[in-house]
């Protein structure tokens, strides 16, 4: 079944052009820029442009994957409901019409009547996209279709992608806030066990053109599945640090920075001073904040941070589950971290995977697909364990470690 991560990495570049366009096309950049104007923002608008953007990309990968193959659409779950009202008190539900004139028709009545966006966004919609990996097209895998199900964040990041700052500078590879930060993360699991299976993450700013100004962007996929372990970024050479086909930006920095231990590690700028406090200790200066659970995650895969923390349990399953089946191709993983925190100690203990297919009962709507248990990303089982056992005694009291 890797057809199917084949057409998830059509879909996710034709996602990354609707991204684009509507920061690229003046009639969709107009709408982009009423989102920064808060309180203030034009009324004449019937609903949250970001959020339109958002929709349509879902609906898009959830076609694209429906007319492949039939049935698996139906799976497809996202971040996003389709149901808007518009400013005459009318509901209609957002969705990829089968002709681009009536995508466009339908759009004009959600924006108020706004022809040139309804018909630039349309048409960059219905447009046809041909992407794939010669590596991936190499790869035959059975994977019986009625086990899979699919996670979609549309566009990840979204703050950073309506501000859209393009000149924010990187430190050691990783950039803490800016476009480069969006991501669009589809992630396919086993619908019984709740294991992921594939994943791709596409970056849609990654380097602009300063005469164009125009952005080019980045995709990374991953596949595990019963032995069978690929990722987009294979290196020829297991000695290596970096690879060819990272982004810019991810030389090795090892040297840099006071690093006690040799790891580092990506974190969220609102993470708790306690934990900030214990990766200090664990980590030195080589801990690194970042906008977007996405791109944090990606910044593991890249090889730029060796582990992406969070304590906090608002990531969710369609934030996670792409990075951790490419982190699974790669031989890491993605836990819960409040679980580690309560595992027995000694050093063959079974980590708690994050699993995709059930929700939390005792949490209602959107909460019961939230990693409530924080989560850590990592590449390797053997700095998992590593970066556990320091980080577990940092996190204990000061008279505790005494």
């Amino acid at each position: 079944m890797s057809a199917v991560l084949r057409e998830l990495l059509r879909v996710s570049e034709k996602a990354a052009d609707i991204a684009r366009a509507c920061r690229q096309q003046e009639a969709l950049f107009q709408l982009l820029i009423e989102e920064k104007k808060g309180a203030e923002k034009n009324r004449k608008f019937a609903v949250d442009f970001k959020t339109l953007a958002d929709v349509l990309v879902q609906d898009v990968i959830k076609q694209s994957v429906e007319d492949k193959f039939p049935g698996l659409g139906k799976k497809v779950l996202g971040e996003e409901s389709n149901e808007f009202t518009n400013d005459l008190g009318e509901k209609m539900i957002v969705r990829l019409c089968p002709t681009e004139e009536g995508t466009a028709e339908l759009l004009s009545r959600v924006l108020g009547g706004n022809k040139s966006a309804s018909e630039a966004l349309a048409r960059v919609v219905h447009q046809d996209v041909t992407f794939g990996d010669p590596a991936l097209d190499a790869v035959e895998v059975d994977i019986p279709q009625d086990t899979l199900g699919i996670w979609v964040d549309p566009i990840d990041s979204t703050y950073q992608y309506i501000k859209g700052s393009a000149d924010i500078k990187s430190n050691q590879g990783i950039f803490p806030s800016g476009l480069q930060c969006v991501t669009i993360l589809i992630g396919v699991y086993d619908l019984h066990t709740g294991v992921p299976l594939m994943g791709v993450i596409n970056q849609p700013f990654v380097s602009q053109d300063l005469n164009t100004l125009r952005w080019k962007g980045q995709c990374y996929w991953g596949l595990s599945y019963e032995g069978t372990n690929i990722h987009s970024l294979q290196l020829p050479d297991p000695k290596r640090k970096s690879s060819d086909t990272q982004s810019r930006g991810t030389e090795d920095t090892s040297s840099e920075g006071e690093c006690p231990h040799g790891l580092s590690a990506v974190i969220s700028t609102s993470e708790k001073d306690t934990v900030r406090a214990a990766l200090a200790r664990v980590c030195g200066e080589r801990v690194f904040p970042a906008a977007g659970a996405g791109y944090k995650s990606l910044c593991v895969v890249q090889g730029l941070a060796d582990v992406y923390i969070f304590s906090d349990g608002t990531t969710f399953k369609w934030d996670s589950c792409a990075a951790h089946a490419i982190l699974r191709a790669m031989g890491g993983g993605m836990v819960d971290f409040s679980r580690c925190l309560r595992a027995p100690s000694g050093p063959a203990r079974d980590w708690p995977q994050l699993v995709y297919h059930a929700g939390d009962e005792g949490a209602a709507g959107v909460d019961r697909w939230a990693n409530k248990g924080g989560l850590v990303a990592y590449r390797s089982q053997k700095q998992l364990e590593t970066f556990l056992s320091l980080l577990i005694p940092s996190l204990a009291p000061a008279d505790a470690r005494t």
